[in-house]
């Protein structure tokens, strides 16, 4: 335990680092007295405090998890309580939003009821004759509306005459341009139901005042209602002797207040608009504060007490049960814990005597489940572990092996890039493993001939490399001996890049294997005509830059070492002063990036394009830099070589 402790406090020491010390340091200036010092000494503190807290809390939950148990405790948490928790919260959202939702909608249906009824009743009397209208506005809407709309007030005008009911009235005609339009209407910082209808001979409008208690009065008993206008925050009474309505009390501590407000459509008294849709500027808040067991004896209120009874009595059922399965879950819970904490301390116990070298201790399985499986397991890997001693010496020595491998082929490229006046050659290769199955060489046949080979050989590893080098010895046995063989006659090397082509494709194919075959590029540059004569048996098509062109150079023919009758032939091109040829392997184009996306030959030409007027070599690192940026991965995905021959001069 001392020695846990000791480990947790060096661990701590090392979390804190410099922060810890640039925190004490600030702390020490905040209260030193000199004011520029402590002022930035005080947001130096906060700011590394701030950090320490987070480093601190980060460096506290890993410790305080590092055992199982509390780890399992944890992830009961984070499944079980959490969602328990999550789920509870929705229920309550949901059970706020849908009483709010239910509240509004009983209140607005009974609103727009309101408003229907006066747009009903302007109708009828803009039907009527203007000698039947002043006797219905005197006695029939009295009779109608007295109870239903306490303040409603009409107001009709023919031509110049304005009639009023009552006669003391204080509404007034609506500004001309309003026509047939029914709603809630905006005057003078108040709120009213109201309809307007235009007749041949004037309009007729219909409104009646609503206040606190007469919008709470629409559904009685179902809470208070509130409207006011968004824009201008006009309550919809501005009267003081208005009593504030008040919610009765609860039923019991889950009968929560539940309001949500809702937007209505507004007209505004001075803003015809249209004269038919409510004003742009004009939207009113409508807003109802209820409970839900308010809003349950609304809606219930005619079921019997026994109906509306059984709701409740089956929740509380479902809940008990709940809790029921909960603490079961819990013992069950609590128990397999305790078997897996167990398995798995007996488990650190057996890693602990393996790290100290004893690999003849095994460790006690119970149970048939997959923690005793994991058991066995453990201790059939400990009686393999000398096995596995054994192989991993076995893989050093082969790893080694392969590292006199790769030295040896690092010896087969060229050494150095040919000294030519009309030609500057520079190449480049780059392994996926420790030996390659690419290949590149150049050899000068004569003081004006340079030979250029370009191969890619199918697979990587050791069998690539060694028919690489097979490919390698052969192509230099065949130009050493033009060579010599033109040194004896004393004429210029005369040199067909087609028949050595064939000639290499034969032998390849008689002492290698059906499945073993290259590509394989074969030029030859002439500095006294600038011509580049090759033969491309299945490779990759070099590129040609010229002045701002780009060219592929064709294909000759197939692979070598596939088929024995394959036949190839033979192109040239003519190189300028200031032409980039570029050869290179599919290590280049084909490697894929995390979205399976190849860098493929067009990133490849534009990179090119973008580097033309820098060395061959930046040419070459920024081509093999494009690549590994694209692909993002630490190892190569296949071996890459690049060849640049750049035409200088005469």
């Amino acid at each position: 335990m001392d020695q846990r402790l000791t480990d947790t406090w060096l661990k701590l020491r090392r979390s804190l680092g410099f922060v810890g010390l640039f925190f004490v340091i600030s702390l020490i200036l905040a209260f030193s007295g000199i004011r520029v010092a402590s002022t930035i000494a005080q947001f130096l503190v906060i700011v590394f405090g701030i950090w320490l807290c987070v480093r601190w809390l980060r460096f506290l939950t890993r410790q305080a998890i590092w055992r199982l148990r509390n780890r399992l405790l944890v992830t009961y948490l984070f499944i079980a309580v959490v969602p328990l928790s999550l789920i509870v919260i929705l229920a309550g959202l949901g059970a706020y939003a849908t009483a709010s939702e239910i509240a509004i909608h009983l209140m607005t249906s009974e609103l727009d009821r309101r408003v229907d009824m006066l747009a009903a009743t302007a109708e009828r009397l803009a039907i009527l004759k203007p000698e039947e209208r002043k006797y219905a506005v005197e006695h029939m809407l009295d009779m109608m509306f007295k109870n239903r709309f306490q303040g409603m007030q009409v107001v009709v005008r023919e031509g110049s005459a304005i009639v009023k009911y009552p006669d003391d009235a204080s509404i007034v005609p609506p500004p001309h341009g309003w026509k047939n339009v029914s709603g809630i209407l905006q005057r003078k910082g108040r709120f009213y139901g109201w309809a307007h209808r235009v007749t041949d001979t004037g309009d007729i409008t219909v409104s009646a005042p609503f206040s606190r208690r007469y919008l709470s009065d629409l559904v009685p008993d179902l809470g208070v209602a509130e409207m006011f206008d968004q824009a201008s925050v006009a309550t919809l009474s501005s009267e003081k002797s208005e009593p504030a309505a008040e919610l009765k009390p609860g039923a019991n501590r889950l009968d929560v207040p539940v309001e949500w407000p809702s937007r209505v459509p507004l007209f505004l008294w001075d803003q015809p608009g249209n004269g038919s849709e409510p004003s742009k500027d004009g939207r009113a808040i409508f807003q109802v504060r209820t409970r839900p067991s308010m809003i349950f004896d609304v809606l219930f209120s005619r079921q019997s007490d026994d109906l509306r009874g059984l709701l409740p009595t089956i929740l509380l059922s479902v809940s008990v049960l709940f809790l029921l399965v909960e603490l079961v879950a819990l013992v069950i819970g609590v128990s397999m814990t305790r078997t897996i904490t167990n398995a798995i301390h007996r488990l650190y116990e057996g890693t602990q005597r393996v790290m100290q070298g004893d690999f003849t201790h095994r460790i006690e399985v119970k149970g048939q489940d997959q923690l005793a499986d994991l058991g066995y397991s453990f201790n059939r890997m400990t009686e393999n572990v000398e096995q596995l001693l054994a192989i991993s010496k076995e893989k050093e020595r082969l790893q080694s092996e392969l590292e006199i491998a790769r030295e040896v082929q690092s010896q087969l490229y060229p050494r150095s890039a040919p000294d030519l006046k009309r030609l500057k050659v520079r190449a480049l290769c780059k392994p996926a493993r420790m030996v390659s199955g690419d290949y590149y060489d150049y050899d000068m046949l004569s003081d004006s001939l340079l030979a250029i080979a370009v191969g890619d050989v199918a697979g990587k590893g050791i069998s690539a490399a060694l028919l690489m080098a097979t490919l390698q010895s052969s192509v230099r046995t065949r130009l050493s001996f033009c060579r010599d063989a033109a040194t004896l006659s004393g004429d210029a090397p005369c040199l067909s890049t087609a028949v050595l082509v064939s000639s290499l494709n034969g032998q390849l194919y008689k002492t290698t294997s059906p499945e073993k075959y290259s590509t394989f590029f074969l030029g030859v540059f002439d500095t006294c005509t600038s011509r580049f004569t090759y033969t491309n048996a299945g490779h990759l098509p070099p590129i040609l830059f010229r002045k701002g062109k780009v060219t592929n150079l064709e294909i000759d023919g197939t692979v070598v070492g596939a088929f024995p009758f394959s036949d190839y032939g033979e192109s040239y091109v003519d190189l300028e002063p200031g032409d980039l040829l570029l050869c290179y392997t599919d290590g280049i184009t084909e490697p894929e990036n995390a979205y399976g996306e190849m860098f493929d030959q067009d990133r490849l030409i534009e990179t090119v394009q973008r580097n033309l007027g820098k060395t061959e070599e930046q040419i070459l690192d920024a081509v093999v830099e494009a690549v590994l940026a694209w692909t993002g991965a630490g190892e190569l995905q296949d071996d890459m070589t690049l060849v640049v021959a750049r035409c200088q001069p005469a």
